[in-house]
């Protein structure tokens, strides 16, 4: 019976001394399982570099191909901007190219006149055609011919006709916009209408007249490739055998021609 308690005092301090142990274990196990907190305090990472983007390749512009108007649109150098070899409509904030210089030019003034006056009357018409050459944009020349028509008549006498034709040359150099200096030099075989002062018989007599003009005009657009001119001229031959008088006014119209 002794030997009996004896035992179970032993196995009861035994297991009074297991006991901290396995607790100790058990606590030592539940610190190693909590999950541990995040006391930083917040924005103190660096944030990430941005990501440069990668460099895109952007060709050098090719400068435009002048065609060459003497060379078949087949046999023209390739140019990027005209791949199709012709010139579509203009893109926006592009210039459009400037239009073609039109070299030849028909120019030409014509006029009709009436007077009348104590009994003695005039009919007059005149046409003076030429052909213009633009050497540059603001620079043309060109050579021309001039025909005057004159029918007179006084009460009591036969009437009498003259008619007069010349050649002459002229140029022109645009000055300012619409303003434009213009010279003339004109040769004519003119019929010249005489007056007996004794008898009153009307006679005409033919002259070789040399008429230099020089002055200025203005000149209104129609179109693309019409205008019109007025033009005030001084006449350098303003002595005996003048044939315009004091100033010349003339009206002009210009045609361009292909």
């Amino acid at each position: 019976m002794k030997r009996l308690l004896f035992l179970m005092l032993i196995s009861g301090a035994g297991l009074v001394g297991l006991a901290p142990t396995v607790s100790a274990q058990t606590t030592d196990t539940t610190r190693t399982v909590k999950p541990q907190l995040n006391t930083a305090p917040p924005g103190g990472a660096p944030a990430p570099a941005p990501r440069q983007p990668a460099p895109v390749y952007q060709p050098a512009p090719t400068p435009p191909v002048a065609p060459d108007p003497n060379m078949p649109a087949s046999n023209q150098p390739f140019d990027p901007n005209r791949p199709s070899g012709m010139d579509l409509p203009q893109r926006p904030g592009v210039a459009p190219p400037p239009p073609p210089l039109r070299k030849y030019f028909l120019y030409t003034n014509f006029g009709l006149g009436f007077s009348s006056l104590y009994g003695f009357s005039q009919f007059s018409a005149s046409l003076a055609p030429a052909i213009g050459y633009r050497f540059t944009e603001r620079f043309a020349a060109g050579p021309g011919i001039s025909y005057a028509y004159n029918s007179y008549s006084l009460r009591g006498t036969d009437g009498i006709k003259t008619s007069s034709l010349g050649v002459k040359g002229f140029a022109q150099f645009i000055a300012y916009k619409e303003f434009f200096l213009h010279a003339e030099y004109e040769v004519t075989q003119a019929e010249v209408l005489y007056q007996d002062q004794n008898t009153g018989q009307l006679f005409k007599r033919k002259l070789n007249v040399r008429t230099p003009l020089a002055g200025a005009g203005y000149r209104t657009r129609f179109s693309d490739r019409a205008a019109a001119d007025i033009v005030v001229l001084y006449n350098f031959n303003d002595g005996f055998e003048d044939i315009y008088g004091q100033p010349v006014i003339r009206f002009s119209f210009l045609f361009d021609l292909k």
